[in-house]
């Protein structure tokens, strides 16, 4: 009797052994082939040196000659030192009468960003560390933008090949880098925040983490919202710093403002339509004009008197006019069917934003007769909601608590995950990309 209970006992526990190492619960070779480190024993240690979400975003700079960056902002002085800058003290100031290049100026701000060595009291989404093996991000502080706005903006011109060169140069500088070896450029942060920026060798960066305004000109294959960051052009006009009028509505005696160049390409073509549909109406004022500092300076005030500010499309989906409209709490009316916006994530443009497709703002009377309508207290709430945000969208040296600087390293911190993610599949695939081949 106890032979057979002993044997029914047996046959069960061997039963239950098989079943659990068919089904993957018990690991037989953990208890005959220990490995040799003991590494079993504890719990897998995740890769990399990934910070708290509260700390700041660990940044290691490259160290790249002058003429990557403000060497061009240095050539009428007619320097000739080409060594890095790697102190604050060795950063000129932007200049305040760069006109125009002022918005595509992001990419000097990052860079300035990590060169400050941090002040009482500061506080920054992300530093600067020295040894790059400390570092979640590698920033490459190349002046892409104001490369194509220095060397010849027609693009015909000979001195394009500087810009051309430029790139090269770069490319040829990362590709030794054994860190952007190690994750094939997927955690380097590169701004390019102009629409013609780096245009000649864009696809060799494709991996990056890029910096841009928009997705206008990038192709799919090496732009997208899933990796890269939308930053906002730096605004052009002043900020409205004494806006606290006790009736703002009444007081903006203009019902939509828009100035700016009328004739553009693509999408942009709607900027001519939008022209002769506004014609005529005694509160809405549409007018030509180029980003010289006269007109800048009328922007500034005709913004600062207008309800609604229009911002169509251009030739890319978006421009700087949005961002000086956020500035000078006029309430943007967007008229751009493929703008993405930055910060989305955090913000909701919905708040103290109007947006239109195309096809309803080129209906006649449509757009207007929506804005006359318009209720007050809800334009007012748009109105606070304004003043509230507008300081996201401020770029400050030394960085200030959430502004555009800040808020773009915590963009760059977002997308961090996924660039793991990706970096991690890599080391183990042997189809690449064969998630994407089968769809």
């Amino acid at each position: 009797m106890y032979g057979k209970a002993i044997i029914s006992l047996a046959f069960v526990t061997l039963l239950l052994i098989t079943f659990s190492l068919l089904i993957g619960t018990v690991d037989i070779r953990s208890y005959f082939f220990p490995s040799p480190d003991g590494a079993h024993n504890f719990p897998c240690k995740p890769t990399g040196t990934q910070s708290s979400p509260s700390a700041p975003l660990k940044v290691y700079m490259y160290d790249l000659p002058r003429r990557f960056n403000i060497g061009m902002m240095e050539r009428k002085k007619g320097g000739g030192d080409d060594t890095p800058v790697t102190t604050a003290e060795e950063l000129p100031r932007w200049p305040v009468n760069a006109g125009v290049r002022r918005q595509h100026s992001v990419e000097y701000w990052l860079m300035a960003s990590l060169l400050g060595s941090g002040g009482e009291g500061e506080e920054r989404d992300a530093v600067r560390v020295l040894d790059p093996e400390n570092a979640e991000a590698f920033f490459v502080p190349f002046f892409s933008s104001l490369s194509f706005n220095t060397h010849g903006r027609n693009m015909t011109d000979p001195e394009t090949e500087k810009d051309r060169q430029l790139q090269v140069d770069l490319i040829s500088f990362l590709r030794k880098s054994k860190y952007w070896q190690r994750s094939g450029g997927r955690d380097h942060v590169i701004p390019m925040t102009h629409p013609n920026a780096f245009r000649f060798l864009r696809q060799l960066v494709n991996a990056s983490i890029l910096i841009v305004a928009d997705f206008g000109r990038y192709p799919k294959s090496l732009s997208t919202l899933s990796k890269d960051v939308v930053s906002p052009y730096v605004h052009n006009v002043d900020s409205f710093k004494d806006d606290d009028l006790l009736d703002p509505f009444e007081s903006r005696k203009t019902l939509l403002f828009f100035r700016g160049n009328t004739v553009r390409k693509d999408k942009g073509k709607v900027r001519a339509k939008l022209e002769k549909i506004l014609a005529g109406y005694d509160d809405i004022r549409y007018e030509r004009s180029s980003p010289t500092a006269e007109a800048i300076q009328a922007s500034t005030q005709g913004m600062r008197s207008s309800k609604f500010c229009l911002h169509p499309a251009g030739d890319t989906p978006s421009s700087c006019r949005l961002f000086d409209a956020i500035v000078s709490h006029c309430v943007p009316v967007i008229v751009s069917d493929l703008i993405e916006l930055p910060y989305e994530d955090e913000i909701d443009y919905s708040q103290f934003s109007i947006f239109f497709s195309i096809n309803e703002a080129i209906q006649p009377d449509y757009l207007v007769n929506q804005l006359r309508q318009f209720p007050k207290d809800r334009w007012i709430k748009m109105w606070r909601q304004l003043k509230k945000i507008s300081h996201h969208f401020e770029f400050h040296y030394p960085p200030v608590k959430e502004d555009a600087v800040n808020m773009l390293w915590r963009q760059v911190k977002h997308k961090l995950p996924g660039v793991q993610l990706e970096v991690h599949r890599n080391h183990r695939l042997k189809v690449p990309d064969w998630w994407q081949q089968r769809r």
